[in-house]
């Protein structure tokens, strides 16, 4: 599966990512940096069927009511250490990449991996 991680969220998730065999780029490696815009994120991710990952919610809304990004995990711990985000994603990946096969916005909480359509 192929990811983008958005600036919110730390480099090092894509790490966790293509460990396990996925292809993840974070906004640092695109051409604006963390600075890129969400419409060009939205864009990105559509042309390149790519899952964003992120933590901010108007890209919830941008999906429900445009259907762009193409798929997205939010992610809904709020403030919490990067090793430890970055566990709780290893830890659910199995469950992450099983509900984003047929399902297009899936939320992750520190208990649990939720579909939401």
């Amino acid at each position: 599966m192929r990811f983008l991680v958005d600036a919110h969220l730390p480099p090092r998730l894509c790490g966790v990512l293509q460990a396990a065999g996925h292809e993840a780029v974070h906004t640092r490696q695109l051409p604006a940096y963390n600075a890129t815009t969400d419409d060009v994120i939205n864009a990105f991710s559509v042309a390149e069927h790519r899952v964003v990952i992120t933590k901010d919610t108007d890209f919830f809304y941008s999906h429900l009511q445009r259907g762009e990004p193409w798929k997205l995990l939010l992610i809904r711990t709020g403030n919490i250490r990067t090793r430890d985000l970055t566990a709780l994603v290893e830890r659910h990946l199995p469950a992450i990449i099983a509900a984003l096969q047929n399902n297009s916005l899936v939320e992750l909480d520190p208990q649990s991996v939720q579909v939401v359509i």
